[in-house]
C-alpha cells in the first residue's frame, strides 16, 4: 500500500544527477529514426565492393541484435529503481527504454532500405558475442525480478551499462563512425550514429551515477563490480577478434588492435570512475557524478 507521493512531499530534486541526465534527455534525445534520409546512402551501398559490404553488414548486425537485446532486458532494472522509490532515476530510466526502442528502429531501417537485407544474420553472431548478448546481459538484468539487493543490481548495472554500452556500444560506434566519414559515405547512417551516441552517453553516465550511489553505501560491493568486469573483458575483446579474423586484411582501414585498444581504454577509464566512490560521502558523490554528465556530450 502506498503511504505519499513525492511529488506532493518533498517535490523532485531537480539539480540530482538523474534529473539533471533527464533534462538532456529531454532535450537531446527526442529524434525520429524515420526522419534520417537514406537515399544517398542506399547509392553508396551499391558502389561498394562485396567484401566492403560483407563487413559493414556484420557490424550492423552486431548492433542490432544489441541494441534489441537491451530493449527486451531493461524493464527489470526500471522496475527495480521504481520499486525502491527513486523517483527521479525512474523518471530519467524511462527515456532509456525509449532510446534503445529508437536504435533498434535505426538500424532495422538501415537493414531494411539500404541493405535490402533477409535479415538472416545470425551467423555473424561469434561465440563471444552469445556469451555476453545471449547470456550474460539477460541473465544478470532478468535477475532483478528475484533479487533487487544492491549486490544483483551492481552486477547489472556494469553488465549493461559499463561493458554493453561503455565498452562495447562505445568502441564500435566510435570506429564505425570514424569509418564512414574518412571514406565520406553513408551520411544518414552516420547522422543517426551521432544521435545515438549521445543517447549512449548519458546511458553510461547514469551507470556510473548508480554504481558510484552502491559503492558509496556499501564499499564490500566493489568487489562484485571488479569481478564482474574482469568475468567479462575477455569475451567482449573477444568479439573484436572474432569479427575481424575473417577479413585479411579489413576494409576502410579497419584495424583490429585499434578497436582493442579503444576497448581496453574504455575499461580502464569506466573502472577508474567507479572506483572514486569509494568511501564517499552523498554529497562528494553528487559532484563525482556532475562532473560525468558536464564532460558527456550527450
Amino acid at each position: 500500500m502506498r503511504e505519499t507521493f513525492v511529488t506532493t512531499s518533498r517535490g523532485l530534486w531537480r539539480q540530482s544527477p538523474p534529473m539533471r541526465l533527464y533534462e538532456k534527455a529531454k532535450r537531446l534525445g527526442v529524434w525520429n529514426p524515420s526522419d534520417i534520409d537514406l537515399r544517398q546512402d542506399v547509392v553508396d551501398w551499391a558502389g561498394l565492393t562485396a567484401i566492403e559490404q560483407d563487413l559493414l553488414l556484420c557490424l550492423t548486425s552486431l548492433f542490432q541484435a544489441g541494441e534489441e537485446a537491451v530493449t527486451l532486458d531493461l524493464l527489470p532494472l526500471i522496475m527495480t529503481i521504481a520499486a525502491e522509490g527513486r523517483l527521479e532515476e525512474e523518471m530519467y530510466l524511462t527515456t532509456f527504454l525509449f532510446e534503445e526502442a529508437k536504435h533498434t528502429d535505426f538500424f532495422n531501417r538501415f537493414l531494411s532500405e539500404v541493405v535490402g537485407s533477409n535479415f538472416d544474420l545470425a551467423h555473424y553472431q561469434s561465440s563471444s558475442y552469445r556469451e555476453i548478448f545471449y547470456e550474460a546481459l539477460p541473465t544478470a538484468l532478468q535477475a532483478l525480478h528475484e533479487d533487487r539487493s544492491p549486490t544483483a543490481q551492481a552486477r547489472a548495472a556494469v553488465t549493461y551499462n559499463l561493458v554493453v554500452e561503455g565498452i562495447l556500444a562505445e568502441t564500435g560506434y566510435h570506429a564505425y563512425f570514424a569509418a564512414l566519414t574518412q571514406n565520406n559515405i553513408l551520411p544518414g547512417t552516420r547522422r543517426g550514429i551521432e544521435l545515438l551516441k549521445q543517447d549512449e552517453s548519458r546511458h553510461i553516465a547514469y551507470g556510473i551515477f548508480l554504481l558510484s550511489r552502491l559503492i558509496a553505501a556499501d564499499d564490500s560491493l566493489w568487489t562484485v563490480v571488479e569481478e564482474t568486469m574482469n568475468a567479462l573483458l575477455i569475451p567482449a575483446l573477444g568479439i573484436i577478434g572474432e569479427t575481424f579474423s575473417v577479413y585479411n586484411p579489413a576494409p576502410f582501414g579497419f584495424d583490429e588492435h585499434v578497436f582493442i585498444d579503444y576497448a581496453l581504454g574504455q575499461f580502464q577509464k569506466r573502472i577508474e570512475r567507479v572506483e572514486k566512490a569509494r568511501g564517499m560521502s552523498l554529497a562528494e558523490l553528487e559532484k563525482l557524478t556532475e562532473e560525468v554528465i558536464d564532460q558527456n556530450d550527450g
